[in-house]
């Protein structure tokens, strides 16, 4: 193996992907498992993270797959326990669970709010208590990886609890970087622009979808395999060592245009 491919190969590494089942999620794990980790698929869907255990497990590594809510800290322990005792101790933790709605924001109701601030921001607030104290306890070197938005910051119409949301999670990676850095813990953001799923196609109306090509130097969606390359990076101890509390875009220039 030359010095490049062991940059950013994950050979003998453990990959957590809470929620591994979906679309953008759902490539990140296998482009974990390209780069050799085994991985565990987290979902609250069993079918969608079957599914993409499956795909995993072509690559020639081993797959686990998990049903989990990841705001339940009783299954998130369970979860990790588990891939402990199948798959090692987790060097890679994705945080990738998200939820999205379009409610003007005088509509919101209480329960939405709670929901969305629940699935995006309070399971990845758990996550990191389980397996990032984990990663501590056993003096492993991990790397987080938070999946936060291009409307982190400054916030997009429309999607008003999800942005307050996303924002958190960035808070959060740079509050937890700047804790942990010493034990060896390196937590970073991936903050995606405009890739289409499940939970925002939805409002991808005609004229919403004009606005954004007409914001996107790129002048294009993202596909969710572009995303693989800043995950894997993220996710080699070698590679990125002395990397930790950056919000990394991958946005196609969106958050770069102005006028």
């Amino acid at each position: 193996m030359n010095y490049i491919e062991e940059l950013f190969s994950l050979k003998g590494k453990t990959a957590s992907v809470i929620g591994g089942g979906g679309v953008l999620a759902g490539e990140m794990a296998l482009g974990l498992a390209q780069a050799g980790a085994n991985i565990a698929i987290l979902d609250l869907n069993p079918d969608n993270a079957n599914k993409n255990a499956d795909l995993v497990r072509r690559q020639g590594v081993k797959a686990l797959a998990l049903q989990v809510d990841a705001t339940s800290k009783d299954d998130l322990t369970k979860a990790e326990a588990r891939i402990s005792a199948e798959l090692g101790a987790v060097d890679i933790l994705i945080n990738a669970p998200g939820i999205n709605s379009s409610t003007p924001f005088l509509e919101i109701p209480e329960q939405e709010w709670d929901k969305i601030l629940n699935v995006n921001l309070k399971s990845m607030f758990l996550a990191c208590q389980i397996f990032g104290g984990k990663m501590i306890q056993n003096n492993n070197k991990g790397s987080i990886i938070n999946v936060s938005s291009a409307s982190s910051g400054p916030p997009l119409s429309k999607v008003f609890t999800y942005s307050v949301s996303k924002a958190g999670v960035n808070n959060l990676t740079q509050f937890l970087a700047r804790e942990w850095a010493e034990q060896g813990v390196r937590v970073n953001a991936i903050a995606p622009g405009f890739f289409p799923a499940e939970q925002n196609r939805k409002i991808l109306t005609p004229e919403r979808t004009a606005s954004i090509m007409k914001h996107t130097p790129m002048n294009r969606f993202g596909e969710a395999q572009e995303l693989i390359g800043a995950v894997i990076w993220l996710a080699s101890e070698k590679a990125s060592s002395f990397v930790t509390g950056s919000i990394v875009r991958v946005d196609g220039g969106f958050t770069a245009m102005t006028i």
